[in-house]
């Protein structure tokens, strides 16, 4: 998943244990369940309520994540008859997702759904609109200025490293002078620092654990193969190897397997379907990956619903959306596989 930072609460019935995600771009692999995020209970009140036009504007969908976030608001929009979503075609150029999203302010649509291509980048259009009177839900990349938007949700990179480290920390914890690599995501994007950093401090938990070597790739299976080749030819023997993308995380599986290499376990992160179903296989090193949902999109959507209509959520006694809703980076493994696997997305 790539750019900048990405936080956010484990959030209603459309958070990732509840529906499915809507496949992405990153793999030929059927989907393993029709029903997605948009089938689940909404998370706002269920009656219809007032006509509403909810703007959406996110980057290029580039990246298999990136186009289930779209995905996710398109079907979550579908399940209410009260609902228009103004969707515009995505940009990771700066300049053209502000022009889109001062498109859909000068339409005056009710609510408007911003993922920025760069949170920082786009905040002073975040401004803009709330300005203008039309609430914004921020959506993961996190903008600088919090008066640029009325509620934000997103993952949780540093969690995400958290659980890996603790993951690999459990099955690790009685072996003597283990040894653990990491393959990162690109190293000039705070998201990847805060997952190594969640990594290395959930890894303090274990005395017995050392990570011995680490090595950036780009979130392309190209990148990932290369740089978990240079990892193994420099590493001839380790225990375990935290990958921070699926994605990448299918370069690196070509190189594991090209150098007959079975002799460690392998955790990934993002939630690909082809993550989950090789660890439903457990024929390889793959034995776990660590959630970064993309239903964060589909929760979005019913908080902007929510918002246009002055409701709460349910189950919160609130009268008003929460500020913030940050998502849990849950671990999947072969234990509970079967019921994340339609989450997964391809």
């Amino acid at each position: 998943m790539p750019e900048t930072s990405r936080r956010g609460l484990l959030f209603g019935t459309a958070a990732i244990s509840a529906g499915a995600l809507l496949t992405a771009c990153t793999s030929n692999e059927p989907a393993a369940s029709k029903e997605t995020a948009a089938d689940t209970a909404p998370a706002a009140d269920d009656k219809p309520g007032k006509p509403l036009t909810i703007g959406f504007a996110g980057p290029q969908a580039d990246h298999g994540w990136l186009n289930a976030i779209n995905e996710q608001a398109k079907a979550r929009a579908k399940k209410y008859s009260e609902i228009t979503l103004d969707i515009t075609e995505g940009s990771n150029d700066i300049a053209a997702q502000i022009g889109q999203v001062e498109t859909l302010i000068n339409k005056k649509v009710d609510v408007l759904v911003i993922l920025p291509a760069d949170g920082k980048a786009l905040t002073q259009v975040g401004l803009k609109a709330m300005r203008a009177g039309i609430p914004v839900i921020n959506l993961d990349r996190i903008f600088s200025n919090p008066q640029a938007y009325r509620a934000y949700i997103g993952g949780d990179n540093y969690g995400m490293g958290v659980s890996a480290g603790n993951y690999i920390g459990q099955r690790l914890k009685d072996k003597p002078n283990a040894k653990v690599i990491e393959l990162a995501g690109v190293d000039s994007l705070e998201l990847t620092q805060q997952r190594t950093q969640g990594f290395d401090d959930a890894l303090k938990n274990y005395p017995n654990i050392k990570k011995v070597a680490r090595q950036a790739a780009e979130f392309t299976v190209e990148s990932g193969q290369a740089k978990m080749a240079q990892l193994l030819q420099a590493q001839s023997s380790f225990d375990a190897l935290w990958n921070h993308d699926d994605d990448q995380g299918v370069g690196a599986l070509r190189a594991i397997q090209q150098a007959g290499r079975k002799d460690f376990l392998m955790v990934g992160g993002a939630g690909a379907k082809a993550a989950m179903d090789a660890i439903k296989a457990d024929n390889s090193v793959l034995k776990a990956t660590v959630l970064y949902p993309p239903t964060m999109a589909a929760s979005a959507i019913d908080l902007a619903r929510a918002l246009g209509n002055a409701k709460g959520i349910s189950g919160m006694a609130e009268l008003e959306i929460p500020a913030s809703v940050t998502l849990y980076s849950a671990v999947v493994d072969k234990d509970n596989v079967d019921q994340y696997l339609p989450t997964g997305f391809n």
